[in-house]
């Protein structure tokens, strides 16, 4: 059911859908200057909905990835491509392989159920490029039913040359390649063996193919100005201090975004690191790296998604559509998505004016320190999730600099069943380390004690408030002064 959760007051005004419109074009879809840098408008509006290359984009809309190309050509010693699985939430992951013509009745099932749904993506279960028959045969029926809908892949790269010119001719603008390394010694550390050419490579030889062939798919997406973002996966003592040389490599070569995540490890997995006890990142050593970054433009709100996602992020509602539970002769209705992107308008216009107030607020403290928030938020930009119900944390960092999302934490929900479990807890303010100040709509009593025996302070006080109008009156409290602007509770 369609229940928009941006927007609380009525909107009954017969003009209303009009003003929203000129309001958005006013200040909801002008670039911004915090997020990715200084962006030219052509850019912009191509992100400004996408919620994976745009942290803004990413509170108001939703993706769906269809598991239609399981074939893959490489082998990654963190990846094993499960199927029929729902108990797990990783990249390579899928609970229903599909045909396209499959994929095209659940595409418009989710389209007419999931009104925020802006990008479709084929991210495997193995590779889009290499598996490249059924992922162009998704996107042109696809396409054929919802225009408006946006196209992207993820690849690992090795088969992406073949076919870039085939992707701009169907206007997919956002491309996604994992790339790991730039040195083919680092890369025989990753990737066991490589399928190209009609036969299997191992080694070094498998390590300076892979890279020559995603570099070589990179730069032919920037000349063809198919907007590309790079992820890397963060693996300690492998490519951890390798992936500042990744970092400047694909800048260089074209890169809009860089995205490092953690190495998700763990032996239930089956993958090779997980069998072998390689650990992934922890959270400050991540941020950490990320830190070390500073001047590229980074994304910090992945969330490793399975092949088969869908909804906003953080709130996978894949598991709603089935395709048992979808009717044949489905057939598309494009009245509440237009219906959502009316109501969207106004309040991304009235979240940028509340953004900006908040970071001229920090920025006229005259003397204050660095503040690490965490923040509790079911999504639309506001401090609106219960401590309790909450699976992940958004971390800011608040100073005299502005305001900046520094990553996220993940946690096991804490209650369940209306009881919270201790051991839950325990997890939870370990998950939170370095955190000084947390925000959220609820919390009992009993966790928030918890949590202030551990040095964490968690406040109630600007529920259902911007996040960013939140975060810049509380560190103006903090540093003893009056915020020049109320916070936003629209």
């Amino acid at each position: 059911m369609f229940t928009p959760m941006i927007l609380r007051e009525s909107r009954t005004s017969t003009t209303f859908s009009d003003q929203l419109l000129e309001n958005a074009k006013s200040l909801g879809c002008s670039p911004p200057s915090t997020a990715l840098g200084d962006i030219d408008p052509g850019t912009w509006d191509k992100i400004k909905n996408h919620p994976c290359f745009s942290e803004e984009a990413h509170h108001y809309f939703a993706r769906m990835h269809v598991a239609v190309a399981p074939a893959c050509n490489i082998q990654c010693n963190y990846c094993n491509r499960k199927y029929d699985c729902a108990n797990e939430s990783r990249p390579g992951v899928a609970s229903e392989k599909l045909t396209p013509d499959q994929a095209v009745r659940k595409v418009i099932a989710v389209a007419n159920e999931v009104p925020q749904l802006s990008v479709l993506g084929i991210a495997g279960p193995g590779d889009a490029c290499y598996d490249w028959k059924k992922t162009r045969a998704t996107f042109e029926r696809v396409a054929r039913e919802i225009p408006d809908i946006r196209l992207c892949i993820s690849t690992n790269g090795l088969s992406l040359p073949d076919h870039v010119d085939e992707l701009a001719e169907m206007n997919v603008d956002h491309v996604t390649i994992t790339i790991n390394m730039v040195d083919p010694r680092v890369g025989v550390k990753i990737y066991p063996w490589i399928y190209y050419g009609q036969r299997r490579h191992t080694g070094i030889d498998a390590a300076r193919i892979l890279h020559e062939r995603q570099m070589l798919g990179l730069e032919m997406l920037a000349e063809r100005g198919i907007l590309t973002k790079v992820n890397s996966v963060m693996i300690p003592g492998v490519n951890d201090e390798h992936l500042i040389e990744v970092n400047k490599v694909v800048k260089g070569r074209g890169a809009l975004l860089h995205n490092v995540m953690p190495l998700i490890s763990n032996r239930v997995h089956g993958t090779y690191y997980g069998l072998t006890g390689q650990r992934g990142p922890e959270a400050f050593e991540l941020q950490a790296l990320q830190d070390r970054l500073e001047g590229t433009k980074l994304m910090r709100h992945c969330r490793q998604c399975r092949a088969d996602a869908i909804g906003l992020l953080g709130d996978d509602r894949g598991h709603e559509f089935t395709l048992a539970e979808i009717p044949d002769g489905i057939t598309y209705d494009a009245s509440k998505r237009q219906a959502y992107r009316q109501l969207v308008a106004r309040e991304r216009g009235d979240h940028l004016v509340a953004k900006n107030e908040a970071i001229r607020t920090v920025m006229s403290v005259e003397y204050g320190g660095s503040l690490l928030i965490a923040v509790a938020t079911k999504g639309g930009g506001r401090i609106n999730e219960h401590f309790g119900h909450a699976k992940e944390f958004h971390v800011y960092t608040v100073s005299r600099r502005g305001i900046k999302l520094a990553g996220r934490r993940r946690v096991e929900q804490y209650c369940l069943g209306g009881w919270g479990e201790d051991a839950t807890l325990d997890h939870i303010v370990n998950a939170l380390e370095g955190i000084d100040i947390l925000l959220c709509v609820k919390i009992g009593d009993y966790p928030r004690k918890q949590l202030t025996q551990a040095g964490l302070r968690a406040t109630e006080a600007y529920g259902h408030d911007y996040i960013e109008s939140a975060l810049g009156a509380l560190y103006a409290a903090e540093f003893g002064i009056e915020p020049p602007v109320k916070t936003a509770t629209a």
